[in-house]
């Protein structure tokens, strides 16, 4: 019998375009979430959790750049269905809103928060796994629930930290485009079917426009682009005229919002869904210039068209203007972190009869990362106050202070590694960011007293004290054992205070 050979160890890593989240992520995280949520409840929408597991048919076939069934996202077949991780946090609103829509008040507004899965190619800061915020409004057919979502985008940017001149809002409509394909010839009355291809082509081209300029997008309205790894994109192949009709819808943009407007009744003239779309976008602007949201919050932009395909009528985006360093070092804008529009036909596949619906969707890695940029995240969190252990035999002792703050509501824990060298346990308080540090040894357990050791002090005075500071400021102090709560407490106040 031959020698048994030993099976390979498995690498310790994630698979490609995952990644793991640490303790300050997930309190970053968590703390951004839940100052979005203030706004998002100020403004009236109750939250909602969905499965993260849906039918593929439930879902639909609408991720960008997605040509082929089932291509996008994570299934698998059970029994005769085919499941799937959600990609987004809208297409599951829709199921559930026509599954329990006897029960639930109209219009329906909510908020979602958490993981969404894409099978995409991943790059440099793009992940198969990633989180989302959305809030919806289903059952409200007017301009006004537009506007409400724009304007809450607009106060939620701010609410996290991102000043206002650093961010805009930028609103289209689905409606204008699909009047501007019809003067292109890129819609025929009498056939539905025909150039979806194309159009889908032009709507994913346009929506590339912040990352590949005017040039990007008018090779890819044509016979196609390489990009920079040498990859090539297919165009939608389009005649000269109609890549100028399009191109002029796209810088279509005035100095004013009446400008915009007048120019995109230019274009549209003549297409009946094309008038409605640039009158309904007047709507959104003349609600939210009456809210007081200036076009230097809230502008009109014929450049966005947003990607999905369920989007029927207003789309926004909300893009953050201050610029950053990419990572060939070059500056450029840091870009969208938002987005959303109008979907009235996502919950008809389910009811068979057309409703209403509107919402956004935050992109929270993205936002993330761009507050970390503006420094309005400190990076690790404060640690637990840390009880050491200078006698393995009185664990009980120890646990029984920790749990004495932990009744008070301090953060706290005991050393449970090896407790031999005093040195280490320190080491391991700095390690977890810790504020304080406690000792009792024999001979203050016979004096009835524990050493505090105040280590954000501590480390203060080991880079700048001279000696008198030393002794004017020690970072160690007594107390009686039973002042132990009192005390740390007084410390954690005095740091706060200090920060």
């Amino acid at each position: 019998m031959g020698k048994q050979k030993n099976q390979p160890r498995p690498k310790a890593l994630p698979p490609k375009g995952f990644r793991d989240y640490f303790s300050a992520d997930v309190s970053a995280r968590a703390d951004m979430l839940n100052k979005i949520s203030e706004v998002y409840h100020l403004y009236g929408f109750e939250q909602f959790e969905s499965s993260a597991v849906e039918t593929v048919d439930a879902l639909g076939k609408f991720l960008p750049d997605v040509d082929r069934p089932n291509a996008g996202v994570f299934a698998w077949k059970e029994d005769e269905d085919w499941l799937a991780l959600r990609y987004d946090l809208t297409a599951p609103l829709a199921r559930v809103y026509a599954q329990n829509k006897n029960d639930l008040p109209n219009p329906y507004r909510r908020f979602a928060m958490g993981p969404v899965w894409r099978n995409e190619k991943p790059g440099p800061g793009r992940f198969r796994q990633f989180y989302q915020c959305d809030a919806d409004t289903v059952g409200s057919s007017g301009m006004a629930a537009d506007a409400e979502i724009c304007t809450m985008l607009a106060d939620t940017l701010e609410h996290v930290g991102i000043e206002r001149g650093d961010y805009i809002i930028r609103v289209n409509n689905r409606k204008i485009l699909n009047g501007i394909m019809e003067q292109a010839g890129l819609i025929d009355p009498d056939d539905p079917t025909k150039f979806v291809e194309e159009k889908g082509i032009v709507l994913r081209a346009i929506d590339k426009f912040d990352r590949l300029g005017l040039e990007g997008v008018k090779q890819l309205l044509g016979v196609g682009r390489i990009d920079d790894s040498g990859d090539f994109t297919t165009g939608a192949s389009l005649t000269g005229g109609q890549i100028d009709v399009l191109m002029a819808f796209m810088q279509a943009i005035g100095a004013t919002s009446e400008k915009t407007l007048n120019n995109l009744i230019g274009l549209v003239k003549g297409s009946e869904i094309g008038e409605v779309g640039v009158k309904e976008l007047e709507q959104i602007s003349n609600l939210v210039i009456a809210q007081g949201y200036g076009t230097e919050r809230i502008l009109l932009d014929p450049s966005v068209v947003r990607g999905l395909g369920y989007y029927t009528g207003p789309v926004y985006e909300a893009e953050l203007t201050f610029e950053i360093n990419d990572e060939k070092g070059r500056l450029r804008k840091f870009g969208s972190v938002a987005g959303g529009g109008r979907y009235d036909d996502l919950v008809k596949r389910f009811t068979g009869q057309e409703v209403p619906a509107a919402g956004v969707s935050i992109g929270v890695d993205r936002l993330l990362a761009a507050l970390r940029m503006k420094g309005q995240i400190v990076e690790g969190n404060i640690g637990p106050v840390v009880i050491t252990v200078m006698d393995r035999d009185r664990m009980a002792d120890y646990q029984t202070m920790a749990s004495e703050l932990r009744n008070a509501g301090i953060r706290a824990e005991v050393y449970l590694g090896n407790p031999k060298n005093f040195g280490n346990q320190l080491k391991y308080a700095d390690t977890r960011r810790s504020p304080i540090a406690v000792i009792e040894g024999g001979d203050e357990k016979a004096a009835g007293v524990v050493q505090i050791k105040d280590l954000i002090l501590g480390t203060e005075l080991a880079k700048k004290a001279t000696l008198e500071e030393w002794k004017s400021r020690p970072s160690q102090t007594e107390c009686p054992r039973g002042d132990l709560v009192k005390h740390v407490r007084e410390i954690l106040v005095a740091q706060s205070q200090a920060n």
